[in-house]
């Protein structure tokens, strides 16, 4: 049984997080309302979680990024690289995150899938809007 929801989840970031940070998980949690084929929340009760799926003939159910309460996002990039087989989806989902966020994610410099603060990737509005259409451009290309 899932303890979260969109509004639990929503109000939660709103007490734990600033506000400009908050505004951030609204936006991205607003985006997966309205483009993740599911959601699923999280039943921990020290923060909420929720996690953008995107439903892929080839590979099922696949997890896109996550996100908390608490301000945190992650990025399952070596996750989807012993998923996915075609890996010139996974090498453009990773030179997209590299542009949007100015850091390595390949296989050495990121060897393992972690949270990362949101206020350490994202600044402006913009590129929350970066990483939209980037989510959107990978669930567009593992939809066919």
């Amino acid at each position: 049984m899932t303890k979260w929801n969109k509004e639990s989840f929503i109000l939660a970031s709103k007490n734990e997080c600033t506000p400009s940070i908050s505004n951030f998980i609204i936006t991205l949690v607003n985006f997966c309302d309205e483009n993740a084929d599911s959601i699923s929340w999280g039943r921990g009760k020290g923060y909420g979680t929720l996690t953008f799926k995107c439903n892929s003939l080839d590979y099922g159910s696949i997890s896109l990024f996550y996100l908390t309460t608490n301000g945190q996002i992650k990025l399952p990039l070596n996750n989807l690289r012993t998923k996915v087989d075609h890996k010139e989806i996974i090498n453009d989902f990773q030179l997209k995150l590299e542009s949007n966020f100015m850091m390595d994610f390949d296989e050495d410099r990121y060897p393992a899938d972690k949270f990362l603060n949101i206020d350490e990737l994202f600044l402006m509005k913009s590129e929350i809007d970066r990483f939209i259409v980037t989510i959107k451009s990978i669930s567009a290309r593992l939809h066919q």
